[in-house]
């Protein structure tokens, strides 16, 4: 217990010292491993980590629904999806806000990153926006809380992630995050209608849209509703797996990139050089989490923190609970994908033997990732948008999200208490 908790402070230490979280995390580990075990065995545990990391089929999922989300951006589809969004309800008080979130919540379902959702749509929506008067607070706000979604609502890489290190059926993670997506896309819509119904004046009704203009722009959609019914319905269906489903919706998004005429050799340099970049940075931090999770694993803190939360005596949601509060506490200091690959070692074990199911578990993590997103002082979203958004001052940045942070927050505890929301479509997925 010792050691780890002194692996632990070590990393904060590194951390606070300006080190990236992943050269930390995988320095720590090798170093607090080699002491405890010896150090040809440590070397041979890091070397095998990184080749099996490096060749593992499963995490070729990764890349591939990285360069799908990639050509998908790139081919255009977020203008449709949001003009699609705007032309049912734009004329409503904040309807681009309101679009916006719909919006986000498309393209979620076939980019699978939230920073690149997030950045999509601040090209996309925020100059209708800020064209139709629209305070630049709740534009930022919603611009940066709708991106979260492109994490929940499937294909999400957080989740294939999880998947991956705690050997969860990814279809069932991916059909998990379904409804409690559509929960979050509501509450945040909530939250729009909140800020409007306060000041009118922050979020402008639009035009009404004819009914023609409305039926054409959904027929300018049916690529993404392709590409979501092939892939995630092949996935859910059991007709392929997850990584198959990948590749599949990977060469599809090309084809129709290339269809609209959007594909340029200089366009498809960039999208690959940006996949390779953003995978290798993905995979970076997974292997160092890998073997700092080995070190943890070696010392006796897992099963002392077993024992001592069995003789805490409480209720085995409080003490979930608990665990999502650390969670929502480190989101706002820590990046989100190192937090969750630090902490999983040590929480996951807890879940499972207090009997819950680690599929739910999973949903639970990539909430309070979007809570941690969108989070004062280092929500990985803001600082996006703040580069983005020249014109908007970082603090409208972050008065902009806190209404939307709370909507997570309502969004997590009713998943907490009612485990069917997450639960309810894995059980159809073979």
């Amino acid at each position: 217990m010792t050691e780890a908790l002194l692996g632990f402070g070590a990393v904060f230490a590194l951390a606070l010292l300006r080190v990236p979280l992943a050269f930390a995390m995988g320095l720590v580990g090798f170093i607090g491993l080699g002491v405890m075990r010896g150090w040809p065995a440590t070397a041979a545990n890091a070397a095998q980590v990184i080749y099996e990391s490096g060749f593992a089929y499963t995490l070729s999922v990764v890349p591939l629904f990285i360069l799908m989300g990639n050509f998908v951006a790139r081919a255009g589809l977020a203008h449709e999806l949001f003009r699609a969004a705007y032309a049912f309800i734009g004329h409503l008080r904040g309807g681009l806000a309101h679009a916006t979130i719909l919006a986000c919540a498309g393209f979620g379902a076939i980019c699978g990153s939230s920073i690149a959702t997030a950045a999509t749509m601040s090209k996309v929506a925020y100059p209708s926006m800020k064209r139709l008067g629209y305070a630049d607070y709740l534009s930022a706000g919603v611009i940066a809380a709708g991106g979260t979604l492109g994490i929940m609502i499937p294909p999400s890489t957080i989740l294939v992630i999880y998947g991956i290190v705690t050997e969860t059926h990814i279809g069932k993670l991916f059909a998990a995050g379904v409804l409690p997506g559509l929960l979050g896309a509501l509450l945040m819509m909530g939250a729009v209608a909140w800020i409007t119904a306060r000041d009118p004046a922050s979020g402008p009704a639009g035009e009404r849209t004819p009914w023609p203009e409305r039926w054409r722009a959904l027929r300018d959609i049916w690529g993404v509703v392709v590409l979501v019914v092939v892939v995630l319905g092949g996935i859910y269906g059991g007709v392929f797996t997850a990584t198959e489903g990948a590749g599949i919706g990977a060469s599809g998004a090309f084809f129709f990139a290339l269809a609209r005429r959007r594909l340029t050799w200089k366009l498809l340099f960039d999208v690959l050089v940006e996949s390779a970049r953003t995978t290798a940075m993905l995979f970076t931090v997974l292997i160092a989490a890998m073997i700092f999770a080995a070190f943890v694993n070696f010392t006796t803190m897992p099963g002392d923190l077993r024992d001592w939360i069995a003789h805490l005596g409480l209720p085995p949601l409080a003490i979930v609970g608990a665990m999502m509060l650390i969670y929502v506490l480190l989101g706002t200091i820590m990046e989100e994908l190192s937090m969750v690959l630090l902490t999983i070692p040590v929480f996951f074990p807890i879940v499972i033997q207090l009997g819950f199911d680690p599929v739910w578990f999973g949903v639970l993590i990539v909430f309070v990732v979007q809570i941690g997103l969108i989070s004062p002082p280092v929500g990985m979203n803001l600082f996006v948008l703040n580069t983005l958004l020249k014109n908007v001052p970082l603090a409208q940045i972050f008065r902009g999200v806190w209404l939307f942070v709370a909507a997570l927050v309502v969004a997590l505890v009713i998943v907490l208490e009612f485990q069917s929301l997450a639960l309810w479509l894995p059980g159809f997925v073979r």
